[in-house]
C-alpha cells in the first residue's frame, strides 16, 4: 500500500508514506540471520519505485526517497552494482542537511564502505574526481570508529588512499585499537603504504602523549629527527629515562638524541656548543647502558646462577654414548672449550679458565697459535659490559710477547665494550694505535675490535680512521675486507654515501681479469660491509644496486643480493622473497660461474621473512623444498637460514628439522645444522636440545670438525647460563635491533664457507655474535632507578589486534617477583595496582612510578 501511495497523484501523501517506510525499515530487526521483512516485501517493487523516483522533481522528499531506495538496493546488489552508493550520493546532493548514513545501521554502513572502495578504484582509473567519495568515507569511518569497528575504518580509508586522515577522527577511547591494528598491518603492506601506516600511527601516539610507543615507531622508521623529537617531548624526567633505556637497547647513535633539532636536513648531527649538548648525568648513563653489567650480575644472583660453570657441567660427557677414547685432537678440544667457557660464563666475569685463573697456569697456553688469539679474546666475553674491571684484566695480555695473545687481547677490548658507550672512549684510545701495525693479526684485531665496540654508533672520527684502509691498494684483501666489515658494523643502517662510494671504488679497482683477487674468500666480507650500511633502509639502496650491476665480475651478483636482502631485512616483503627464491632455483654451471650468491639468497629469505610469524611459517615450507631439490650450496645455507629465522626461540618443529639435517651425508650441511641448533637455542637452556647435542657428540666423536661444532652449540644453548639471548627483535617484537642483525649476519656469512673461516684460522668470527647478545630479563626500577621487586605475571604472548572487548594479552601465565627471565615469545603484565609502568611493554629495564590512586584505595579499605 505504501509503495502504491507513492505513485498516486496526491503529493501530500508522499511524505507520510516515506516516513512510515523509513520507520518500518529501521525498526524491523526480527532476527540476526533473516532479511528484515520490509526489505523482503519491497524487493519485487524495487524497479517500479525506481521508475517513480525518476519522475519526481528535486525536493527534500526526493532526497528521503533516494535514501530509502539506497537501503533497498542492498537486497538488489546482485543485479545492480553499487546502487546503495549511487542513491546515497544523490540524496546528499539534493538535501542541504542530509540524514547521517549511520541512521540505517551497521550493515548499511558496511555495504556502503564496500561499494565506496570499488567505486573509488573505477574513478581513479578513469581519472575522475573522488572528493565526494572521500567525504562520505570519513562519515562512514567515524561511525565505524564509534561502533568498535576500528579495523574496518582503517581498511576503508586505506582503500581510498587517505589513511593519514584517521588521525583527525580518533579519540582517547579508540586510538589504542586503531594504532594496534595499523602497526599490526605494516608487515603485510607493500611499500610505500607500510611507511605511511607507521607515520600515521606515530602521529596519533604523539598526539595522545604515548611516547614509548611513538619512539618505538620512530626507531623502526630510523629517522634521527623523529627520534630526537620524541625523546625530548616528555616533561616527566622518569618517562625520559624510560625512553633512554629503549634507545640504549636499540643502540641508537647518541648524537641523534643530544638536542631536539640538532639534526640537519641530511640526517647527520649538527655541531653543538659543548655546554648545550650535555645531557644530565643519569640520563646519559641510561642511554649508554653504563649500569648494564651491574644489573645483569644482580639478576644472576637473584636466579642463583652467579657461580661459574665448568666445561663438564655443560658437556655432561658421562651421559654421552661414546666408544673408546675421546682425547683425539686435544688442541681442537681446548679451542672448543675456550668458546664454550666464554659463552656460558658471558657477562659474569668469574669464569675458571680465564678470569680467575692463576698467573702463569693460564688456559691460553694450552692452545696453539691462532687458538691463543681466540682464548685471549674470550676474556672480553666473560667480562662483557663491565668496562671498568674488564680492562684491568685484559691489560696484562696486551704486553704479551706472543703476537696472537696480544691480538686476542685487542679483540677482547672491543668485545668488552660491545653495546656499552663510555665517556672515556677507552676502546678507541687503546685500539687506534694498532691500526697501522705491520702484523696482520694485530691490525685486523684492532679493526674488528673497533667495529664491535662502536657498532651502531655512526661515529665520524672512526670513519676517518678506518676508511683509508679500505681504499689502500697495497693492503691484503683480508685487511681491506675486515675494515669494510667494521665500518659496516659502526655505520649499520646509515646509508652513508662516502663509505659506500669507497667500497664500490675498491671493488672496481681490485677487479683482476683472472678473477684471483676478488675471488678470494675474504671478498664476501667486503661486500657485507657495504650491505650493512643499508640494513633496513628498503629503497635507499637502489642506486648502489644499479652501480653493482654494471660491474662485470661474479662478485657483483653476490653484492647485489647481499645489499638487497639487508635493505629489506625484517620487512617480510613478499615480492623480495619471491625474487630470492628465483635465485635459489637457478642452475649455475659451477665450472664457469661462482654460485656463492645462491647461499646468500637462502639466508636472505630468512632475513626478510623473520619480521612476522606468517612469513616465517611460509618460508619454512620453502626451505624444505630447497633442501630436497637444491644445489649443494643452497642445501648448505638452509640450516643457517633456519637458525636466523628463529634465533633464541627453540620451536619443536625447527629443532626436529635441524636434528634431521645434523645427520646429513654432506658434512658441511651437518656442520651448519649443528651450529644452527646452537643459534635456535641460544641462551634458553633448552633441555631437549641439550639432549640432542649430547647424542650428536657421541655420534661425531671421530669427526673433529663436527665435534668442535657440537661443543660450540652446547656453549651457545647455555649462553650466560641461560640468561642471555640473541634474538634481534625486542619491545614486544616490534623493533628490530640493527646491530644484532649485523652480528648474526656476519657470523652466518662466515659459515657459508665454514672450512675457510671458522674451521680454519678465523674461529674468532664466532665472537661477532656479541653484538646480538643481550640479557633476557625484566628488571623493574623505582624513581631513583634502583632495583625494586614487584609481582608480575609472565605468560605466552597472545595477538590481540582487532579482537573485540579487552582480551588478555598473555595466556598460561605464572606469577613471579621481578627481576624475571623472559623468553622470546613471552610477555609480562604487572600483578599489582601499586605502581604504573612508564613503558607499555614490560621487558628489559622498566621504570615504575607510584600509582597515586592506590594510596586512596588503601585508605578506603
Amino acid at each position: 500500500m505504501l509503495a502504491e501511495r507513492l505513485s498516486e497523484p496526491d503529493t501530500l501523501l508522499y511524505r507520510p508514506a516515506l516516513e512510515t517506510l523509513r520507520t518500518l525499515i529501521r525498526t524491523s530487526t526480527s532476527s540476526m540471520t533473516s532479511v528484515p521483512k520490509p526489505l523482503k516485501f519491497l524487493r519485487p517493487h524495487y524497479p517500479t519505485l525506481e521508475a517513480i523516483y525518476e519522475k519526481w522533481p528535486v525536493s527534500d522528499d526526493k532526497s528521503l526517497f533516494a535514501d530509502i531506495l539506497g537501503v533497498l538496493a542492498m537486497t538488489y546488489s546482485d543485479t545492480q552494482p553499487r546502487g546503495t552508493l549511487k542513491y546515497r550520493l544523490l540524496s546528499n546532493s539534493m538535501s542541504k542537511d542530509p540524514s547521517p548514513p549511520g541512521l540505517w545501521g551497521h550493515e548499511y554502513i558496511r555495504h556502503l564502505s564496500g561499494e565506496l572502495g570499488s567505486e573509488y578504484a573505477i574513478r581513479v582509473e578513469a581519472g575522475e574526481n573522488t572528493d565526494e567519495l572521500r567525504e562520505l568515507a570519513f562519515v562512514c569511518a567515524e561511525f565505524l570508529l564509534h561502533h568498535n569497528a576500528e579495523a574496518d575504518a582503517v581498511d576503508l580509508l586505506e582503500e581510498l588512499e587517505c589513511v593519514d586522515k584517521i588521525a583527525d577522527l580518533v579519540d582517547k577511547n579508540t586510538f589504542t585499537r586503531v594504532c594496534a591494528y595499523m602497526v599490526g598491518c605494516v608487515n603485510l603492506l607493500p611499500p610505500p603504504d607500510d611507511v605511511a601506516f607507521l607515520r600515521t600511527a606515530h602521529a596519533i601516539f604523539v598526539h595522545f602523549s604515548k611516547y614509548p610507543e611513538a619512539l618505538a615507531i620512530a626507531i623502526r622508521l630510523g629517522e634521527p629527527d623523529l627520534i630526537s623529537r620524541d625523546f625530548h617531548a616528555p616533561a616527566n624526567p622518569l618517562m625520559q629515562r624510560q625512553l633512554a633505556f629503549i634507545l640504549a637497547r636499540a643502540q641508537v647513535p647518541l648524537e641523534w638524541v643530544r638536542l631536539p633539532g640538532s639534526v640537519n636536513a641530511e640526517g647527520s648531527p649538527m655541531p653543538l656548543e659543548p655546554e648545550e649538548s650535555e645531557l644530565p648525568e643519569d640520563l646519559l648513563a641510561c642511554l649508554s647502558n653504563t649500569n648494564l653489567s651491574e644489573h645483569f650480575r644482580a639478576f644472576g644472583k637473584e636466579l642463583a646462577v652467579e657461580d661459574p660453570k665448568s666445561l663438564e657441567d655443560i658437556y655432561k660427557s658421562h651421559l654421552e654414548h661414546t666408544r673408546g677414547s675421546t682425547t683425539v685432537d686435544s688442541a681442537r678440544a681446548n679451542l672448543a672449550g675456550t668458546f664454550v667457557n666464554a659463552f656460558v660464563n658471558a657477562g659474569f666475569g668469574n669464569d675458571p679458565l680465564m678470569v680467575t685463573a692463576e698467573e702463569g697456569t693460564g688456559w691460553i697456553y694450552k692452545n696453539k697459535e691462532h687458538g691463543m688469539q681466540s682464548a685471549a679474546a674470550s676474556l672480553g666475553l666473560s667480562l662483557l659490559w663491565d668496562t671498568e674491571v674488564g680492562l684491568s684484566h685484559v691489560d696484562k695480555y696486551t704486553y704479551s710477547a706472543e703476537e696472537y695473545i696480544k691480538s686476542g687481547a685487542l679483540l677482547a677490548i672491543g668485545i668488552l665494550h660491545s653495546g656499552v658507550r663510555s665517556e672515556q672512549d677507552a676502546a678507541l684510545a687503546l685500539l687506534s694505535e694498532h691500526l697501522e701495525n705491520r702484523s696482520v693479526p694485530l691490525r685486523t684485531s684492532a679493526i674488528i675490535g673497533l667495529g664491535l665496540a662502536y657498532a651502531g654508533s655512526h661515529r665520524e672520527d672512526l670513519m676517518a680512521a678506518l676508511l683509508p684502509h679500505v681504499a689502500d691498494d697495497t693492503l691484503s684483501m683480508e685487511v681491506v675486507s675486515l675494515t669494510a666489515l667494521a665500518l659496516g658494523f659502526i655505520f649499520v643502517g646509515s646509508a652513508n654515501g662516502e663509505i659506500a662510494g669507497t667500497i664500490l671504488q675498491t671493488i672496481m679497482e681490485r677487479m683482476e681479469p683472472d678473477d684471483a683477487v676478488l675471488g678470494e674468500k675474504w671478498a664476501r666480507f667486503l661486500i657485507l660491509g657495504l650491505a650493512l650500511l643499508y640494513l633496513g633502509r628498503q629503497d635507499t639502496s637502489d642506486a648502489t644496486i644499479e652501480t653493482l650491476k654494471a660491474i662485470p665480475h661474479s662478485i657483483s651478483k653476490q653484492a647485489q643480493i647481499l645489499v638487497e636482502i639487508c635493505s629489506f631485512a625484517g620487512s617480510s616483503n613478499v615480492l623480495k622473497v619471491q625474487s630470492l627464491l628465483h635465485h635459489c632455483s637457478d642452475h649455475v654451471d659451477t665450472e664457469k660461474d661462482d654460485d656463492t650468491f645462491q647461499g646468500f639468497a637462502v639466508l636472505g629469505i630468512a632475513l626478510v621473512a623473520m619480521g612476522e610469524d606468517v612469513g616465517a611459517e611460509m618460508s619454512l615450507r620453502q626451505f624444505n623444498h630447497l633442501m630436497t631439490y637444491g644445489e649443494p650450496v643452497v642445501r648448505k645455507a638452509v640450516p643457517l637460514a633456519l637458525g636466523l629465522l628463529s634465533a633464541s626461540n627453540p620451536q619443536l618443529g625447527i629443532l626436529d628439522t635441524l636434528s634431521k639435517y645434523s645427520h646429513d651425508n654432506d658434512l658441511s650441511v651437518a656442520l651448519n645444522a649443528i651450529f644452527a641448533m646452537g643459534l635456535v637455542g641460544a641462551g634458553t637452556n633448552n633441555a631437549r636440545l641439550a639432549q640432542m647435542l649430547r647424542q650428536l657428540a657421541g655420534y661425531y666423536h671421530k669427526e673433529p670438525d663436527c665435534l668442535f661444532m657440537v661443543r660450540v652449540a652446547q656453549g651457545l644453548v647455555h649462553m650466560g647460563k641461560g640468561t642471555i639471548g640473541i634474538n634481534p627483535f625486542f619491545q614486544d617484537r616490534q623493533i628490530m635491533s640493527r646491530t644484532a642483525v649485523a652480528g648474526l649476519l656476519a657470523t652466518l656469512i662466515a659459515f657459508t664457507d665454514a672450512k675457510a673461516f671458522i674451521l680454519d684460522k678465523s674461529h674468532w668470527m664466532l665472537y661477532f655474535l656479541v653484538t646480538a647478545m643481550y640479557p633476557r630479563f625484566l628488571i623493574t626500577l623505582d624513581e631513583t632507578l634502583q632495583n625494586i621487586p614487584v609481582t608480575v605475571r609472565v605468560g605466552q604472548a597472545v595477538d590481540v589486534v582487532g579482537q573485540a572487548g579487552k582480551p588478555r594479552t598473555i595466556s598460561g601465565f605464572q606469577t613471579h617477583q621481578t627481576p624475571v627471565r623472559m623468553g622470546t615469545t613471552e610477555r609480562a603484565e604487572l600483578g599489582t595496582e601499586q605502581y604504573i609502568p612508564f613503558s607499555p611493554v614490560l621487558e628489559g629495564f622498566v621504570v615504575l612510578g607510584k600509582n597515586p590512586g592506590w594510596e586512596d584505595e588503601k585508605m578506603e579499605h
